[in-house]
């Protein structure tokens, strides 16, 4: 069987809390802890959680925008986390980010071909006019216009500028993108071009995507799966089709009963989750979303829950596990079964007795 374009192993990135006139390490933020998955080429993995999960982290660590402190990273059958010197720099040009932020992403004083053509330069592609030609193409592939390369930065739209910073990641013929809430900051409609631009990119040039996203409807429409993230860790991971349509994990459930949906059939009870998202420095034992489960028993505070995996549905839930055997494997039986149970208890925690006379 042949190796995934992106495998990630045991990813871990931890960053060390400081105190004191001498800097002592006190302990360390866990943003990333221990997150595994692959990514086929030309496969688009969308990646949701709450602000403040690690999504972000993941993306970064993959390219080592931040140095991750342990797991292991291979892209196309390169170890990213042992190169360094001129082939990291080399490896670099196979991997490029879009960030979320096209206001703040972009130099301000440098034109449209400045910000393009540095990329270029660092990494020695082409004579000047050869380097012209590639930020043309690329500028006409994110359907800006050629004469973009004389303006600056403040001249163009929101969504011109993000255009612009796809353009200088595809300007050095990428072969996988991270892409970091690319369209959180841009109008509704704005949003709608740009990923439909990034579609039409991921097809006719082969590109591989990590899309990080709040906004779940987009994550379901532009990924072919979908892993959800909560305090550094992967809790589910499915098919966007099945995982939207199915989700198994008490936290899925949560997160995607806040989606609206003109489709009766789709549409859930909003769940509303008690208490706030434990601090990352001090994670809790056992399966780290217990402490806000609706569903936790005594084993989810003890026991970090083990990976169950059918059809490429895989799940770390202690309640999940036990349903799914009792369905026999029938995942959506599962959901169902687990959906209900939330609602029952949820609608119970809800109840107020009636005051005695």
């Amino acid at each position: 069987m042949a190796e995934p374009f992106l495998s990630v192993d045991r990813l871990q990135t931890h960053f060390p809390i400081r105190r004191g006139v001498l800097r002592r390490t006190v302990g360390a933020v866990q943003a990333v802890d221990g997150v595994s998955f692959a990514v086929e080429r030309g496969e688009t993995l969308g990646l949701v959680g709450e602000s403040g999960c690690g999504k972000t982290t993941v993306g970064r660590s993959l390219l080592r925008l931040v140095e991750p402190t342990g797991g292991e990273v291979t892209l196309g059958g390169v170890d990213v986390r042992r190169v360094s010197g001129g082939k990291l720099r080399a490896l670099r040009r196979r991997m490029q980010v879009v960030f979320q932020d096209p206001y703040g992403s972009l130099n301000p004083r440098m034109t449209v071909r400045g910000i393009l053509e540095e990329g270029l330069i660092v990494h020695r592609m082409g004579s000047a006019s050869e380097r012209v030609e590639r930020m043309q193409r690329a500028l006409e592939r994110t359907g800006m216009p050629a004469d973009a390369l004389r303006r600056y930065p403040h001249e163009f739209s929101g969504g011109q500028r993000q255009r612009i910073a796809i353009a200088r990641a595809l300007v050095l013929e990428p072969e996988f993108l991270v892409l970091d809430e690319p369209v959180s900051a841009l109008d509704v409609s704005i949003q709608a071009q740009v990923v439909n631009l990034l579609v039409d990119l991921r097809r006719d040039l082969g590109l591989t995507f990590l899309f990080i996203s709040h906004d779940l409807s987009v994550v379901e429409y532009l990924s072919d799966r979908v892993a959800v993230m909560y305090l550094g860790r992967f809790v589910e991971t499915a098919s966007a089709a099945k995982l939207y349509r199915e989700p198994l994990h008490p936290y899925t459930q949560a997160l995607f009963s806040a989606v609206p949906s003109v489709d009766p059939e789709r549409r859930r009870n909003r769940i509303i989750l008690p208490g706030d998202v434990p601090s990352p420095s001090k994670p809790p034992s056992g399966c780290r979303f217990h402490p806000r489960c609706p569903l936790a028993e005594s084993v989810c505070r003890t026991v970090d829950p083990p990976e169950v995996a059918i059809d490429g549905h895989r799940v770390h839930c202690h309640v999940a596990a036990r349903e799914l055997e009792q369905a026999g494997g029938d995942v959506a039986a599962a959901s169902r079964q687990i959906a209900g149970m939330i609602a029952a208890q949820t609608s119970s925690a809800r109840a107020v007795p009636s005051a005695s006379v």
